[in-house]
């Protein structure tokens, strides 16, 4: 699916979303909807330079896209009781009540279905609901763009083959499917963080839309871990207008920090002081954001703090990468250092294993290993912000 061109970008990045929840909400079939929501933005692409933006661009879309519905069923002739159905439906007539505040919040719980494994519902997710193309969500899983798509295909392959219905699961059976919900939105919001590609760093949109459905799920499902995620977005968002100057990432340690938002930081805090007993891996790396956040200066960071607190994560590879960092800021560079060498084989392909690995060679006197991890970094970076700053670190070793 290609991006819509610089008039059509904004509407796609607000309405994407809404579009293909209303379009299966109202049709029923998952992949026609997504087809229809396509064709409805490719004929934007090719009219609205020509006659402008509707004034109404979301009822524009709708009407477009379900027209394209109504054609595909035509076309097909063996689905005449749906295409009665639809027919009869009025362009305006809202979708039923189904008890969720949002439907792109609903079709997300639909889609984390226990009957797919978690990677590809949370994939097909940022695919047909999120908009994000398969490199984006390739990089976010730190596998090939081959792989996310055949774990695509599989996904879908398997709605077919096991008939999967996309509707809300009953109040009982909602608790199974949180921790599918959870991941897509830490995802989303990470992309729009982070991109994962491209020549800017942030995409508020993602981020914005992220926190906003897990406000959404707060208010339904007050949980530990809605809760924890909730914080974590917030107390991480805080930072975000410190992040970038002209284009160029600002790294933490350099941030203006009376530039973060505090209000954010307060609210998450708050989140936090509600929760009690063992916490969940949100909640851990919520408290991880704050113990950032509540630093007044990068050099009053609690650094121990935050290395106690990655050891209460599951210690996957980027966990246990994070948890080096904040070991060589606490205690021991050279030890850290070891702890990031074993790394290599899961994180060859992760360009910030390079670029912390460049890091901690640095600051041990080994500037060719830190040029030489430095190089591989900017290979591997997948945003032009990110390999410009990179490079800006090589420039500076080369210079000593």
């Amino acid at each position: 699916m290609s991006r819509p061109d610089d008039l059509v970008a904004p509407v796609f990045a607000e309405e994407w979303g809404r579009l293909v929840a209303g379009l299966i909400g109202w049709c029923g079939d998952w992949e026609l909807a997504e087809e229809a929501a396509q064709e409805a933005f490719a004929r934007a692409v090719e009219v609205w330079p020509r006659n402008g933006v509707p004034t109404t661009p979301a009822a524009w879309l709708t009407t477009v896209a379900r027209n394209a519905v109504r054609d595909r069923l035509r076309r097909r002739g063996t689905e005449a009781a749906k295409l009665a159905l639809i027919a009869a439906t009025s362009d305006d007539e809202p979708a039923p009540p189904s008890g969720f505040p949002d439907e792109r919040l609903r079709l997300i719980f639909t889609c984390a279905h226990p009957a797919l494994p978690m990677p590809g519902r949370v994939a097909l997710t940022l695919r047909t609901l999120c908009g994000l193309s398969v490199v984006e969500i390739a990089r976010a899983f730190l596998v090939t763009e081959s792989t996310m798509d055949k774990r695509l295909v599989r996904a879908r392959a398997k709605i077919r083959a096991a008939a999967i219905p996309y509707r809300v699961p009953p109040a009982e059976l909602l608790p199974e499917r949180i921790d599918g919900v959870l991941a897509v939105l830490y995802l989303l919001f990470n992309e729009g963080y982070s991109a994962s590609s491209g020549d800017e760093l942030l995409r508020v949109d993602l981020s914005t839309e992220a926190i906003r459905l897990a406000r959404l799920l707060h208010r339904m499902m007050p949980e530990p871990e809605v809760t924890g995620l909730l914080a974590l977005l917030l107390l991480t968002d805080a930072r975000r207008s410190a992040r970038t100057e002209h284009g160029e990432i600002v790294p933490l340690a350099e941030q203006d920090r009376s530039r973060w938002d505090r209000a954010a930081v307060d609210e998450g805090r708050g989140l936090l002081a509600d929760l009690s007993g063992p916490p969940g891996a949100y909640e851990v790396q919520a408290r991880i954001a704050l113990e950032h956040d509540r630093a007044r200066a990068a050099a009053q960071t609690d650094w121990a703090a935050i290395a106690r607190l990655y050891e209460l994560l599951p210690a996957t590879p980027v966990v246990e990468l994070n948890r080096a960092v904040a070991i060589a800021e606490a205690y021991d560079v050279q030890l850290a250092l070891g702890m990031v060498d074993q790394l290599e084989p899961e994180l060859a392909g992760y360009h910030l294993f390079h670029a912390t690995r460049a890091d901690l060679a640095a600051r041990t006197g080994d500037l060719t290993g830190a040029i030489a991890a430095l190089d591989e970094a900017i290979r591997l970076a997948p945003t032009g912000p990110e390999r410009r700053l990179l490079a800006r670190r090589r420039a500076a070793l080369t210079a000593e």
